[in-house]
């Protein structure tokens, strides 16, 4: 059974309550953790605010060594990392392989990035004065962490937090929070007590009372937008900081110049990613109608190629959703679509290749923009194709939505590329190389997808807040000051 993690000590919590952690792809048991408490959640932000009093004084050189250190241990761990990911998530092996490498990466970028990132130097207003800014950090981060990419989407945040100065409390998915555990007690074991604590459970139990807790500044959270917009309001009422990476219904979109085996590709492994449980993933395929014959017929071929199956087999290419509920949810937007007038080209039904909750990678054409499968977010590996008339109208229907987190294009052509950029409403664009991320560049949505950002500098910023320090070396009575007297003279007649 794995416990809390609250001020470096591992305990069973207020309420000795426990939660199984299944295998999404067997159904067997994994593990077991504790089902954290309000009680919970305050002690450990009380311990963070106290540890972070301390932390914010070391030196940047210093967290640097220790970001290296947490890497280096973490490829290590490399092997027991993915193990895990793999069994409590469902992603394929070599995915979660990937995901503990760009986790690793995370921590030496930011290890370097917050050694010589603290401030300016600002040009004075008057004589013999000095003008600068530092940026200070905010406090506590409560990082609330999804279940798709767990060490991934919580070291975006964690990482520029603690780097920053400030102590983070963590609540994992309670789907997916072994892997979490596990980084936390061999990976960051020389970070001084206090400064991450790791509380499991529910986003009522763990969720809410993080959000309402005095010792809480900021809330980091990815997850959907109804949930983000509930948490937006909640922390307003106590001018809380909210960084907020929300729901995306992504376009892709398929020029007439593009390389179509090459679009065909990069479209399905974009949209069939972790069987489609990528906030990113090309929601909305649109291809010009001069290619959309071909496209069609070549992805749908591609589709079939794709192994679904036991996620630990180094073959398999994609492998079962998180659960039964998510599972459901995907068949009734398939279902409501079809019978609105989709059509079903391939797939639309559950794979019997194991006891999880497989599904198949599935491809509707025929899709209006009014469709469950085009208006709602998709989790799960839906491809929803629609045919227009030309770069024109794919470029509007792209654009045409409340949603901003990505969007990607194929074309060879400059224009399109640069029409489409400035058209279209989206945290990231991808031209030619869908879903590639960049520690150094900023992530995160605009509209109902989101508001702050992850990654790069600005991942940094979200974390601490600036303070404007002035001085003047010569003490001197100023003219600006009392009595107002003696400027009489200024004021007009």
């Amino acid at each position: 059974m794995k416990k809390l993690l609250i001020n470096g000590e591992w305990t069973a919590g207020s309420r000795g309550r426990t939660r199984k952690i299944e295998n999404p792809a067997t159904l067997e048991l994994v593990d077991e953790v504790v089902e954290g408490s309000a009680e919970d959640v305050k002690l450990a932000c009380e311990r963070a605010a106290e540890a972070q009093k301390h932390w914010k004084e070391i030196p940047g050189v210093e967290r640097a060594k220790m970001f290296h250190e947490i890497a280096v241990k973490m490829r290590e761990d490399r092997a027991i990392l993915s193990d895990l990911l793999t069994r409590e998530g469902g992603k394929p092996r070599i995915e979660n392989l990937d995901e503990v490498e760009w986790s690793a990466a995370c921590f030496d970028y930011y290890g370097e990035i917050a050694r010589h990132s603290h401030g300016s130097s600002i040009p004075p207003t008057g004589a013999h004065q000095v003008n600068f800014t530092i940026k200070e950090p905010l406090g506590v981060v409560g990082a609330i962490v999804p279940f798709n990419y767990p060490l991934l989407l919580l070291t975006w945040k964690i990482a520029p937090a603690i780097a920053a100065g400030n102590s983070v409390v963590i609540k994992p998915s309670e789907l997916t929070p072994l892997a979490t555990l596990r980084m936390v007690e061999h990976s960051m074991d020389m970070l001084p007590r206090g400064v991450v604590n790791v509380v499991t459970g529910t986003g009522a139990d763990v969720g809410v009372p993080m959000v309402d807790d005095p010792n809480v500044a900021c809330i980091a959270f990815t997850g959907s937008t109804a949930v983000g917009i509930q948490i937006a309001v909640k922390a307003a009422q106590t001018l809380k900081r909210v960084n907020l990476e929300l729901g995306g219904i992504d376009p892709l979109i398929v020029f007439e110049d593009a390389d179509v085996d090459v679009a065909v590709q990069g479209a399905a492994w974009a949209r069939f990613l972790n069987a489609g449980q990528v906030c990113t993933s090309a929601k909305r395929i649109y291809v010009v109608k001069a290619i959309a014959k071909e496209f069609v017929e070549k992805f749908v071929e591609h589709t079939k190629t794709i192994k679904v199956g036991n996620p630990m087999d180094g073959e398999t290419d994609m492998g079962p959703l998180i659960s039964a509920k998510a599972r459901e949810r995907v068949e009734d937007q398939v279902k409501r679509a079809m019978a609105a007038g989709a059509k079903l080209l391939y797939g639309g039904k559950r794979l019997d290749v194991g006891p999880g909750y497989f599904y198949s990678p599935t491809v509707l054409t025929e899709v209006t923009p009014n469709h469950p499968v085009v208006c709602e977010e998709v989790f799960g590996p839906i491809a929803s194709i629609q045919v227009v008339k030309d770069a024109d109208e794919a470029i509007a229907l792209a654009a045409k939505s409340e949603y901003g987190l990505g969007a990607n294009i194929y074309t060879k052509s400059l224009n399109y590329a640069m029409r489409a950029m400035n058209d279209i409403k989206a945290g990231t664009f991808w031209v030619n190389d869908p879903l590639t991320d960049n520690d150094a560049a900023p992530f995160g949505g605009m509209r109902k997808s989101g508001m702050g950002r992850e990654l790069g500098e600005e991942g940094l910023d979200a974390f601490r807040e600036p303070k404007h320090v002035h001085i003047d070396y010569v003490q001197e009575k100023k003219s600006s000051w009392f009595p107002y007297a003696r400027r009489k003279g200024e004021i007009p007649k």
